[in-house]
């Protein structure tokens, strides 16, 4: 048996390859299927059966193509609807990949199709549970993303009992794999391991400790905001989609100067996706950055509105990969990119901003602290474990919304845990008008080196 996770840290996303006997399985796919078939092809294997936990709302699943390029059945647990050819499989039921056997568990609760993956090694003995939403490391899913007409109460009570009568009924040795790491908002406490095991989870897990009124409170208070595009992909999962091909051949479109500004002036929103140092020194005026070396698309999504026309600025390479990432999530109205980057921006003489990092130690030296405010951008959980005394909080997630708290006449530093987020933040603000903005280096990370007593913990 060959078991392998591919994990797409743009996503916070894990999907699985399971082969036995040249039979395979894989489990809840990415949109872009091309790692899956070259591993099949490299060993000769034939895809069988393309697993889907539950219908994904923070990705495009690559169920729909992979099944068409390769022949292999769609499965879904117990309840799904989908609006194509698939097996609605019946809680336990089993499918056999070689001298394998998988074991579908009915496991309602983040969503009602809620299905968990019970892999039986050739010993026929239970060897990991592939768990998509059910439960995470250090977690369980979230029961407010997909309700149907039921409400979060109520599928936070299902996933209770599939937790109870599913989950922590299998051995201690069984491995855990999950559907997602830290920084998805599927969760609000993931940790940062990508797998685990049964017993593990028992010891430290705060969902398999709780009783059913703890529990439903505990998962239905404090989630993280949703990004709107959670609800389109959840559609676009159950209805079907367009392939990425011919995604990528309307949007890996070079546009020169003129086409990029008119298509600038007729709103599209410029997405630069260079690292936040190099964005910060020189960028296209009213640029949005969101650094590829970050999780990318899940900030394009929770931040831009999931239709608004986007044109790219990447550094040179990066177009196709930046392209697919936003495919990934189901943002498909992109205009084309800049050809020649911002370098042929400047030989144009194009309209240029800039937005001054600066260290915490030279903050503190160079600046009167009452002229300015910090703003921590992070989120609730991080906030709420330690932040700067007197930091003003406003999530990133929530920065839109939430940008007429702010003074425009006012100077704000911006911080967040490293300065991936803080620079995005700042760039929104530079784009809605504040001039007034810093970004700190290093974020709270560096400031907790530099001025430790500052730090205030709760």
């Amino acid at each position: 048996m060959i078991l392998q996770q591919i994990y797409t840290k743009c996503l916070a996303q894990a999907s699985y390859y399971i082969e036995s006997e040249g039979d395979v399985a894989i489990v809840d796919p990415i949109r872009d299927i091309a790692c899956y078939l070259e591993m099949a092809k490299e060993r000769n294997a034939k895809i069988r059966y393309v697993l889907i936990t539950h219908f994904h709302a923070d990705f495009v699943s690559g169920h729909l193509e992979l099944a068409k390029k390769t022949g292999a059945i769609i499965v879904f647990g117990q309840n799904a609807k989908p609006n194509y050819p698939a097996l609605v499989a019946e809680d336990h039921q089993h499918l056999y990949i070689g001298t394998c056997k998988i074991e579908v568990l009915h496991t309602p609760g983040h969503t009602i199709e809620s299905a968990c993956f019970l892999l039986y090694d050739e010993n026929k003995k239970p060897f990991a549970v592939f768990t998509g939403d059910t439960l995470f490391v250090g977690d369980t899913g979230r029961p407010d993303l997909l309700s149907g007409n039921l409400s979060s109460t109520e599928l936070a009570s299902m996933l209770y009992n599939s937790i109870q009568t599913k989950i922590k009924t299998l051995p201690d040795e069984v491995i855990v794999y999950p559907g997602h790491g830290a920084g998805s908002a599927c969760g609000k406490n993931l940790g940062k391991e990508t797998w685990s095991t049964i017993g593990e989870q028992k010891k430290m897990n705060y969902a398999l400790k709780l009783g059913r009124d703890e529990f439903i409170t505990a998962v239905t208070t404090d989630q993280p905001l949703a990004p709107a595009y959670f609800f389109k992909d959840a559609q676009i999962n159950v209805n079907g989609y367009d392939d990425l091909d011919n995604v990528l051949q309307k949007s890996l479109k070079p546009l020169t100067i003129e086409e990029f500004k008119k298509e600038k002036k007729e709103g599209a929103i410029v997405i630069d996706t260079r690292i936040s140092t190099a964005f910060g020194k020189l960028f296209i005026k009213d640029s949005i950055n969101v650094g590829l070396d970050g999780q990318y698309a899940i900030w394009v999504g929770t931040l831009i509105n999931f239709n608004h026309p986007l044109i790219l600025l990447t550094d040179e390479g990066d177009e196709k990969v930046a392209l697919t990432r936003l495919a990934r999530i189901g943002y498909e109205n992109i205009k084309g990119y800049l050809s020649g980057g911002i370098n042929d921006w400047l030989d144009a003489n194009g309209e240029t901003d800039c937005i001054k990092t600066i260290s915490f130690a030279e903050l503190n030296d160079t600046t009167d602290r009452s002229l300015y405010r910090l703003l921590d951008v992070r989120n609730q959980t991080e906030f709420k474990k330690e932040h700067l005394c007197e930091s003003l909080h406003i999530p990133l997630e929530e920065i839109n919304s939430r940008m007429q708290e702010l003074d425009k006449n006012q100077q704000y530093a911006i911080y967040c845990a490293g300065g991936y987020r803080s620079m995005i933040a700042a760039s929104i603000l530079k784009k809605n008008g504040f001039q007034h903005i810093l970004n700190i280096e290093g974020g709270v990370n560096e400031i907790k080196k530099t001025a430790p007593q500052l730090v205030e913990y709760v």
